[in-house]
């Protein structure tokens, strides 16, 4: 149970549903990565939260989900492909950490996809260099701000 003492939802406006964004090219960044277990528990996945950083859906949010430690050897292959595909998009070959690939703009591939339980749904399904985005980011102790929001001299 949580305190909620304080809270007035008359002062916030409710959530609304999203739809999902249209299928096209989208200037995006990685704004969070998590290393998380498959539903079977017998292997992890590294999910990257993506979020537009221009147009209309900026601020917008998708997800790729990348099966980097499974028993299946095909869906590992798939995930390290997508890896190499996202790295080289963001000018970083060799990450020591999956937040080596942060706040660095691309350009995502995204398609509109009718799931399982037929709801139509977002997919990530490719990765580009943005065009004039430098190739590496300065270490973060010296970025305060990510260069999306920066305004330049």
């Amino acid at each position: 149970m949580a305190n909620l003492n304080g809270f007035n939802a008359g002062t916030v406006e409710p959530r609304t549903e999203y739809e999902p964004i249209p299928a096209a090219k989208y200037a995006a960044v990685i704004t969070k990565s998590e290393m998380k277990a498959t539903k079977s528990g017998k292997g992890n996945y590294l999910e990257l939260t993506f979020g537009i950083i221009e147009g209309q859906h900026k601020g917008r949010q998708l997800w790729a989900r990348l099966n980097l430690d499974n028993p299946n050897t095909l869906a590992m292959q798939i995930a390290q492909s997508e890896l190499s595909s996202i790295c080289r998009a963001v000018g970083v070959l060799t990450p020591k950490d999956s937040s080596d690939l942060h706040d660095i703009p691309l350009t995502i591939t995204v398609r509109q996809k009718v799931d399982q339980d037929r709801e139509l749904r977002n997919e990530i399904r490719g990765y580009a260099r943005q065009e004039g985005a430098q190739a590496a980011r300065a270490p973060q102790a010296q970025i305060s701000t990510p260069p999306w929001r920066r305004n330049p001299a």
